[in-house]
């Protein structure tokens, strides 16, 4: 690498980039010749990746930049926000940093606004891809944080290794350290004695994905099984698998059993063709009705939503439900089940 150091970590990340067979990352997570914003919070884990994409760049070409977003939640966040910028300054990478112009009241609101940042700045500096730190532990913690909220399959394969930013966007989310554990990018960073800016925020046992890495995941390691991290990081890699399959043999059976949402000839709503949805396995079918209920919900949709719909797929004709969340009500019409605006149905709700 003329100089530059190496280690097994460079090894199995430059594999992974290329495609070896027994890499579960896809060919195209960072292009050779690629653009890459870099996501640093001054942690181990995205120091680590910045360290590791620096000294892999002169075999891929890329063109790296960072972005540090500073939430303004602790005193010393400025002083973080000057550490990351140093670092990058040191490793020849340009940074920017963006500061919080109201505090984020929650962690899902943070993370949304880190979202937007980083599909500005993406944009702004013509950057097609967004790297991330997460790792196998984050993707541990994530799954069993879903889980005990009650998410089904996709909840439980969250942190894909690669996604949009958001929906319609053209930058995609990369996360090239998911085959890594927290354990692994602490030891590359003692490896190289690299700097790392301590978030005193990561202590504290008030937020909920704190205590599962502090408290719930060290007892599980230690009574049941030492490897749960990477454990349960592969259990997510299947069921991302699994997911995907689902989905796209659901969008199929979409296609043919549901029509509605224009009007169509049974007048205003949704209309679910019964009989052919009947025949299908109960996993399709309930992909098949969440799709519908997102779609005229105002609130989440729920187990029970969804099982009051499987029930009206084989319940005699004039059955309902009682209203969903944003007055929709399924009414069943012959071989039709049809979600109507409460006030265009006379309600009279099934058992």
């Amino acid at each position: 690498m003329g100089g530059v150091p190496w280690s097994s970590t460079h090894a199995e990340l430059h594999r992974l980039l290329r495609g070896a067979p027994s890499s579960p990352g896809p060919r195209s997570l960072l292009p050779a010749q690629a653009a890459v914003l870099v996501a640093v919070s001054g942690g181990q884990d995205s120091v680590c990746l910045l360290k590791l994409l620096v000294d892999l760049r002169p075999k891929w070409g890329w063109r790296l930049r960072a972005v540090h977003c500073d939430h303004r939640w602790r005193d010393d966040s400025a002083a973080n926000a000057d550490f990351v910028e140093g670092l990058c300054d040191r490793w020849r990478v340009p940074c920017d940093t963006v500061v919080a112009a109201a505090h984020c009241p929650t962690e899902a609101a943070a993370r949304q606004w880190r979202y937007q940042v980083f599909e500005a700045v993406a944009l702004q500096s013509g950057c097609t891809q967004v790297a991330t730190g997460h790792t196998a532990s984050d993707r541990a913690e994530t799954l069993l944080y879903n889980l005990l909220r009650g998410s089904g399959l996709d909840g439980l394969q969250a942190l894909a290794w690669q996604r949009p930013l958001s929906p319609d966007s053209p930058i995609a989310v990369v996360r090239p350290l998911l085959g890594l554990t927290r354990q692994q990018t602490g030891d590359f960073c003692r490896q190289f004695a690299l700097p790392l800016w301590e978030d005193s925020t990561n202590q504290d046992t008030r937020y909920a994905r704190n205590r599962i890495r502090l408290e719930l995941l060290p007892y599980l390691r230690e009574h049941f099984n030492p490897g749960v991290d990477a454990t349960l990081a592969n259990t997510a890699e299947l069921l991302t698998a699994e997911v995907e399959l689902l989905e796209a043999m659901a969008g199929d059976l979409y296609g043919v059993v549901v029509a509605g949402g224009d009007g169509g000839d049974r007048g205003e709503g949704w209309q679910i063709l019964r009989s052919p949805l009947s025949l299908a396995p109960l996993a399709l079918q309930r992909r098949v009705l969440r799709r519908v209920l997102r779609q005229i919900m105002v609130a989440q949709v729920r187990f029970e939503h969804v099982e009051k719909l499987v029930a009206l797929l084989s319940a005699p004709q004039g059955s309902q439900s009682d209203p969903f969340p944003g007055q929709w009500v399924a009414v069943v019409e012959g071989d039709w089940l049809v979600l109507r605006p409460q006030n265009d149905v006379s309600v009279n709700p099934s058992s």
